[in-house]
């Protein structure tokens, strides 16, 4: 099963967990995983199904915009990161 880390900012809605194993095909199927264990945390990574635009997927240490995006294929032993873009001044 593929595991996705976890941001400081979302711990709180998985729990405190830095990694939560989870399963799927492909990242959108990973993710589906990830909200399905932690129904607190699809808020903060959705807004009407799809995933929000400051939220930014890597799987390794490529950004899964640039490869097939939310089909991006995965394995079992895939990692996933995820990374809220940050705004400020």
């Amino acid at each position: 099963m593929a595991t996705v880390r976890i941001p400081t900012p979302l711990r709180p809605y998985t729990a405190g967990n830095e990694y939560v194993t989870v399963s799927g095909a492909t990242v959108a199927d990973a993710l589906d995983s990830l909200v399905e264990q932690y129904p607190d945390l699809k808020p903060h990574l959705f807004n009407e199904g799809k995933l929000r635009s400051f939220v930014n997927v890597f799987l390794g240490e490529e950004d899964t915009r640039f490869l097939d995006g939310p089909q991006t294929p995965i394995t079992a032993d895939s990692k996933l990161l995820i990374i809220p873009s940050i705004a400020g001044g």
